[in-house]
């Protein structure tokens, strides 16, 4: 190619770059062919989710731990490991467990294949509910976040969704059981809980076309949703100008703060955090095996049969309420609650400061000991020695061990406001901090017991007694 070639392509190249800065900078420009339109419209395509420029103080890792994008990086990793596993799996009853048999045992890393997806499901459950605190505790759902909030809320959800379908499909007996007793609980919600436990598994009893249910949404309907709620979830966040910049309690938001380029400030420290979570999840699949029972025995019920872990709170409240309060009225009220909380009425907008003031952590500091220690003695004297059943048997069960017993904790929950809001003369984002960090600890408790202190017919036992 000639000199003057050289110098025409040069010139053609710094024009298209030139104008497609033009356009991040000034405004949309008008494209001269076909090269131009494309590479303006992925430009703008990428913008419209990053920003050119972030404010500095965001790039603190303490501030938001990278959970956010380690979600994303998670998701990206049950896609790919989720694609690789379909080549293999057979979704049917009869061939679902020796697919998986022959997957780790035959097919060449097959084994770290899988225990990649394993552990992916089971930290992006970890991740998310950590990326809910971080905001919550940030502040980061006052307007203009609200609805993102509700976004987030959706996708926690479908995660949920995700790996509670997920679960089946090994079709070993603790797969089985643990998904018999969750649609199980679901049949105790008044009138149309039968209906929605025979819609779930496809029948009466989890069977071939329960595991083509699950299936199905596992690999497609809720990848789809997934995928739609963040995009939309990181759209959101852009439009707000991104996360919330951190403050100190009592100072004032910066108007125009100050701001350093996207690349390469953020994208260096997301892809250190994205690679340093890879090399975790890869050495945890190396070291730890996914869990796999044997074939799934609808005849054989292994002692104790446990819900997975991140429901396993709800089976502890099962225990102590009546199953009308612990299935449906205690959850259906904590998701409003959820969904509510940025609408509820705040005296001010604290978003930036972590957990609201000095006083706001203390308050939480506070509440979240006598949640750990009231939750720990209410699951051990429920255990040996509440009874309001056998106390009151003249009464009807669902009035006994369930109005009292709700009458109860509802007390307790109002009391703890009434009290912090009181005693610290907090304000109502205190107060309600508070009382989230009050229940959110309970619930980690109840979790605990579950998953680690019940043993044979879900009595109380020590770990290592089990």
């Amino acid at each position: 190619m000639s000199t003057k070639d050289n110098q025409n392509t040069s010139k053609k190249q710094t024009g298209i770059l030139g104008r497609i800065g033009q356009s991040v900078t000034r405004g949309p420009v008008v494209p001269h062919d076909d090269t131009d339109r494309k590479l303006i419209v992925v430009n703008n395509l990428i913008f419209h989710f990053r920003p050119v420029r972030v404010p500095l103080k965001t790039l603190r890792y303490t501030h938001t731990f990278g959970l956010g994008g380690m979600s994303a990086v998670l998701f990206t990793l049950l896609v790919a490991t989720g694609v690789l596993l379909m080549f293999v799996y057979e979704p049917s009853p009869g061939l679902a467990y020796d697919s998986i048999t022959t997957l780790q045992s035959d097919v060449v890393f097959g084994k770290l294949v899988r225990n990649i997806h394993h552990w992916s499901a089971n930290f992006l459950i970890a991740i998310v509910l950590l990326h809910l605190l971080r905001v919550f505790f940030t502040g980061g759902f006052y307007p203009p976040r609200q609805f993102n909030w509700v976004l987030g809320i959706l996708l926690l959800c479908c995660v949920l969704v995700s790996n509670f379908t997920g679960y089946l499909l090994p079709w070993d007996q603790l797969s089985y059981w643990a998904i018999t007793i969750v649609t199980g609980m679901l049949g105790y919600i008044p009138l149309f809980g039968g209906w929605l436990v025979s819609t779930i598994r496809g029948g009466a009893e989890i069977g071939p076309s329960t595991l083509i249910i699950f299936y199905t949404v596992h690999t497609t309907v809720v990848p789809v949703l997934i995928i739609i709620l963040m995009a939309f979830h990181f759209w959101r966040v852009r439009r707000a100008r991104g996360v919330v910049v951190p403050r100190a309690p009592g100072e004032a938001p910066e108007l125009k703060p100050e701001k350093v380029l996207l690349l390469p400030n953020l994208l260096l420290r997301e892809v250190s955090v994205a690679m340093l979570l890879i090399a975790v999840v890869m050495a945890v699949a190396v070291f730890f095996d996914a869990p796999l029972d044997a074939a799934a025995n609808p005849g054989m019920s292994p002692n104790p049969a446990k819900a997975p872990w991140y429901f396993m709170g709800f089976q502890e409240l099962l225990l102590h309420f009546h199953p009308v309060a612990a299935v449906l009225i205690i959850p259906l009220a904590g998701a409003i609650g959820l969904f509510l909380i940025p609408y509820l009425p705040y005296e001010e907008d604290t978003s930036g400061v972590f957990m609201m003031s000095h006083k706001g952590r203390r308050m939480a500091s506070v509440a979240a000991s006598i949640a750990v220690v009231g939750a720990s003695i209410a699951v051990v004297t429920g255990e040996y020695w509440v009874d309001f059943t056998a106390w009151f048997p003249a009464l009807p069960p669902v009035v006994s061990n369930g109005l009292i017993h709700g009458g109860i904790l509802f007390s307790i929950l109002a009391g703890v406001y009434i009290v912090f809001k009181k005693k610290y003369a907090a304000s109502n984002n205190e107060a309600m901090q508070a009382l989230f960090v009050f229940i959110a600890s309970a619930f980690v408790i109840l979790t605990i017991a579950g998953v680690w202190f019940r043993g044979d017919g879900m009595a109380l036992v020590w770990p290592w007694m089990r």
